[in-house]
């Protein structure tokens, strides 16, 4: 029932936009921070807990560290969009969705087709030097076998991911806004909406069809339209596949 109500939806919008989180990526393999088998509650190897390692003041002092706990944990190019990623591909070569704002930095949405992608806090594909700015590959980075050295200036180089203490970057803040705001459907999908400013941005939706997809409950499962307590690519599966 609530999946043809999720299909009814998105045939009578044209203006859809889509917030997503690291459950959207969990089904292609990749860890989320904070369930129990999270990187959170994960046991670092080195002594320090995970959210301490990405501060971005720890990188500042341990940027070794960092980089191995980093390569092991955050990167995984080998990872392939699931059904969630290519469901939202194919809505907005519809014409339907306008926009992916997500808070992964995997780019999955991207590999799966997707153009218009806001990605809040970055992506492992683009490195930049803090003494130069010089731009450096991923492939850079995993090669590296100690902290990467910019190729110019021997500077260290910062993958452009948002670390805690970091802000986010405002005009992608700003662009999100916009098209929430303008939205006719906003679907929300794969995050427990704990995770702040990004969680805040759902409340510029003015709409009256907002849909949470999300294996547990969020604190605003009170507001949506429609709430589907499943795996997200279990869901778009079934619409992709209609």
């Amino acid at each position: 029932m609530k999946l043809q109500k999720l299909k009814k939806l998105i045939k009578e919008s044209n203006n859809i936009v889509f917030f997503g989180g690291a459950g959207v990526s969990t089904e292609s393999g990749i860890p989320d921070f904070r369930s129990a088998q999270g990187i959170h509650n994960s046991d670092s190897g080195f002594g320090y807990s995970p959210e301490e390692i990405l501060s971005y003041s720890f990188f500042t002092k341990h940027p070794d560290i960092f980089y191995k706990f980093y390569k092991d944990k955050i990167i995984h190019r080998d990872a392939k969009p699931n059904p969630a990623h290519q469901t939202l591909a194919k809505l907005e070569q519809q014409g339907k969705l306008k926009a992916v704002i997500t808070q992964n930095v995997d780019a999955l949405h991207q590999k799966a087709g997707s153009k218009n992608v806001l990605e809040l806090h970055g992506s492992i594909y683009r490195n930049h030097c803090l003494k130069c700015d010089k731009y450096h590959s991923l492939d850079y980075i995993i090669k590296a076998r100690a902290t990467p050295e910019c190729q110019s200036c021997q500077g260290i180089i910062k993958p452009d991911v948002t670390l805690y203490e970091e802000s986010l970057n405002m005009d992608i803040i700003e662009k999100a806004i916009t098209y929430i705001s303008k939205a006719d459907m906003l679907i929300v999908g794969g995050t427990s909406l704990t995770v702040y400013p990004a969680a805040h941005l759902i409340e510029y939706y003015q709409g009256n069809k907002l849909v949470v997809i999300n294996k547990h409950h969020t604190q605003y499962d009170w507001k949506a339209f429609l709430c589907i307590n499943k795996g997200i690519g279990d869901v778009f599966k079934k619409v992709l596949d209609s």
